[in-house]
């Protein structure tokens, strides 16, 4: 039944965008990083600039009809100029091209040999468009779905966390200008905004915790837990409190690949301590007709819009919560839910939003906070609920997304624990 009304939603889909493709059909071009006080951009000195004042894109303004088919989501907070400050690398190094389907980054390492990232606060979801939107010239659509994602949420999420003891990759806004220092990347990385925040991958490391080994990727934790997982152990008050906090925050998109893991030694144990990455969906804010169809829970079930409260709770659980959380009783689940209700006060929650610039904490503080507020006093209802919906789950029968070429011989990280010195 439910793949049916699937189908019939999906349909539905199709046909409402063709006939608002019919009477919108002139796509806007994007443009990135658009310098509020200059004309020529490749004319501008930067080195006697410590700051710029700066949209991230107008790729993403409406009109009327627009806003009515697609939602007004976050339009005016990606138009609206900011100021940044002016990053040039100097003392950091180019280390490789990374980053997902929508987000490009450039690995950099540091003197000490710390790694940091430069995350793209523009997207460039052109791999996510299906090919029948390709054949239809249908781009527009998915393009412009990016726009319920916050520029900005990152930075607020940081404050966030760290009012409820949650690692994050303390992300910083940044304007990096082109460089010599880029590289053979400055034509595609230069003159744009950025996060500039640490990796979830270091062989040193950069957070308050000390004995640690390594921080490492999911696919790594991995290799450990299926080889040694009798001397691995995962943080699980702190797993299960990032994933309450991702409901308060309404980040859906809670895939493997977007953590990190402190690896910290404690007696003849490896304590695993969650390094949440990648806010982008943070203040996930749908609207409009498509959208909403989008987000139906027969069609899209992950995809939840972050409203006052939470409609559909099982989309919110995923592999990720399957594999790492299951056999952790209720208890943990409510424990965790009081510790970020008694956290996360309105004063906190003001604090984080005033992150913001001004004019983009007028456009969308108040809304967010009046959210935020909301889930933050269900948070032990959401929390039995999760835990009840992940109780139901089965058992995986595939790899975590992104975890499907998992090589445990070669592992480098499963070579140096055998260095540890850990007695059975």
């Amino acid at each position: 039944m439910k793949k049916v009304l699937g189908l019939i939603a999906a349909l539905l889909i199709l046909f409402i965008i063709l006939m608002y493709w019919s009477l919108n059909s002139s796509p806007e071009q994007p443009e990135t990083s658009i310098l509020a006080n200059f004309d020529d951009i490749e004319e501008i000195d930067f080195t006697k600039l410590d700051s710029v004042s700066v949209a991230a894109t107008t790729q993403y303004k409406s009109n009327e009809l627009k806003r009515l088919m697609q939602g007004e989501h976050y339009r005016k907070a990606w138009s609206t100029p900011i100021k940044a400050p002016v990053m040039f690398l100097d003392t950091l190094k180019v280390i490789d091209e990374g980053g997902g389907k929508q987000t490009k980054s450039l690995e950099l390492e540091g003197p000490s040999g710390i790694h940091y990232t430069l995350r793209g606060i523009n997207k460039n979801p052109a791999p996510l468009v299906p090919e029948f939107a390709k054949t239809l010239g249908l781009e527009n659509i998915v393009v412009d779905g990016i726009s319920a994602q916050h520029p900005y949420g990152a930075v607020v999420v940081s404050q966030l966390a760290d009012a409820v003891g949650i690692l994050h990759t303390k992300p910083k806004i940044v304007f990096v200008p082109k460089q010599d220092a880029l590289e053979g990347y400055s034509d595609n990385y230069g003159n744009k905004l950025f996060l500039f925040e640490y990796e979830t991958e270091s062989k040193v490391n950069w957070t308050n915790y000390q004995n640690v080994i390594e921080i490492v990727d999911t696919d790594d934790l991995q290799e450990l837990k299926q080889e040694h997982g009798e001397h691995l152990q995962i943080d699980q008050n702190a797993l299960v409190r990032a994933r309450l906090f991702d409901i308060i925050i309404g980040d859906w998109d809670r895939h493997a690949k977007q953590w990190g893991w402190v690896l910290q030694l404690q007696g003849k144990y490896i304590n695993a301590i969650p390094l949440p990455a990648d806010r982008d969906n943070a203040f996930f804010n749908l609207g409009g007709v498509i959208p909403n169809i989008i987000s139906n829970k027969n069609v899209k079930p992950e995809m939840r819009p972050f409203d006052d409260d939470i409609d559909y709770l099982p989309g919110l659980v995923q592999p990720f919560d399957v594999y790492f959380l299951q056999n952790i009783s209720e208890d943990v689940y409510i424990k965790q839910a009081k510790i970020l209700q008694d956290k996360l006060t309105d004063e906190v929650i003001e604090n984080a939003l005033r992150q913001w610039p001004k004019d983009i904490y007028d456009l969308d503080a108040e809304k967010i906070a009046t959210k935020l507020k909301s889930r933050r006093d269900h948070l032990v209802e959401y929390a039995k609920g999760f835990k009840k919906v992940l109780d139901k789950k089965p058992l995986l029968t595939e790899p975590l997304k992104g975890s499907e070429d998992l090589n445990y011989e070669n592992s480098y990280l499963l070579k140096c624990f055998e260095c540890i010195e850990i007695k059975k």
